[in-house]
């Protein structure tokens, strides 16, 4: 049932082992990290099932696609090696699952995706968003921050229910065939991890950053340069989708705006420490989010950019607090058109 596109043979034939040797969060030799990948993928025992910071980073690294993040995800659920405490992660299961209240309806393009998150709606407004249709909620939440609780059980169950509601309830009926994703998350789950999974998907994602690169074409006469240097704060699911980075350095081009070069920013990005925080790895929390805000003060930058609302909940009063003005990519792009 929805098994993960993994070929173990892959992974022995592999001589850098980069899924491990360029992990952030651990270290290893090459001869240590190539055994205990080896054990990962035998379903045995390895300090890695242990230690891993969910970060997704990984999945980024593998030069083969061969999805090493989701198969560490598979054993520890397998083993029972759960990253946060048991009791936190059954309570969020339980809030956050579907409700089945959906009422069908009809949308017109651009249909906008919010997921579970509807708190950044005021972001969708004119004239960066052309009269779009918006949908959010618990019954079509993608499910994909399971991932950093060892649950690919709930992913599983839960995923193929969300795109059905998705298509069945407002894509099929009203003729639209593209669901553009507000979020990093939706995007990552549609485009990547649901392949992964061999679930179908029966529209096309699109990733909000595309959907604003193209727009601001559309409306360059409006557009006043910002003249500020950007820091970003780069979301763990980004990582299972890297190429869609370069419509964000688009993005930050046409409105004027400097993505500053920075230790922990593209490849080399920390996440925002939230996750961490509920596997009550406090100290190294703290420690990447002290690490990752002073390199945006040192880059020189005026603003901290977001695309994930909890790296934004998480490290808004933090970038503030260092001067540094926290807003959202959207309204980033908004304030360029104010002019």
């Amino acid at each position: 049932m929805f098994a993960i596109n993994f070929d173990p043979a892959v992974c022995q034939a592999c001589n850098t082992c980069d899924c491990l040797m360029k992990c952030q969060y651990m270290t290893f030799d090459l001869k240590e990290a190539k055994r205990e990948k080896t054990r990962i993928n035998k379903g045995e025992d390895s300090r890695v099932l242990k230690e891993c910071a969910t970060c997704y980073a990984c999945e980024e690294y593998c030069p083969n696609g061969n999805h090493p993040f989701y198969v560490i995800v598979e054993r520890q659920e397998e083993k029972g090696l759960l990253p946060a405490p048991a009791p936190i992660t059954k309570q969020q299961i339980r809030m956050m699952q579907p409700k089945g209240t959906l009422t069908p309806g009809r949308v017109t393009a651009p249909v906008i995706d919010m997921c579970y998150f509807p708190m950044l709606t005021g972001s969708i407004r004119a004239p960066l968003y052309e009269n779009p249709s918006i949908i959010e909620g618990s019954d079509v939440f993608c499910n994909i921050m399971w991932l950093h609780f060892a649950r690919n059980s709930v992913i599983r169950e839960r995923l193929p229910r969300v795109i059905d509601n998705i298509w069945q309830c407002y894509l099929k009926d009203s003729g639209v065939e593209e669901l553009i994703c507000f979020h990093d998350e939706c995007y990552a789950a549609f485009s990547h991890l649901a392949p992964a999974f061999n679930i179908d998907v029966p529209f096309k994602p699109r990733h909000v950053f595309e959907y604003i690169s193209d727009r601001l074409d559309v409306l360059k006469d409006r557009i006043s340069p910002l003249n500020a240097k950007v820091a970003y704060q780069r979301p763990c699911s980004n990582r299972l989708i890297p190429e869609t980075d370069h419509w964000l350095d688009a993005i930050f081009t046409k409105i004027g705006a400097e993505r500053v070069d920075r230790e922990y920013d593209r490849e080399t990005a920390l996440c925002c420490g939230q996750v961490l925080r509920a596997h009550q790895r406090e100290d190294l929390a703290d420690d990447i989010q002290k690490r990752n805000l002073d390199d945006m003060k040192a880059a020189g930058a005026v603003f901290c950019a977001f695309n994930c609302p909890v790296c934004m909940l998480t490290l808004g009063e933090a970038a503030a607090e260092k001067g540094l003005f926290p807003i959202h990519v959207s309204d980033l792009c908004q304030e360029a058109l104010k002019g």
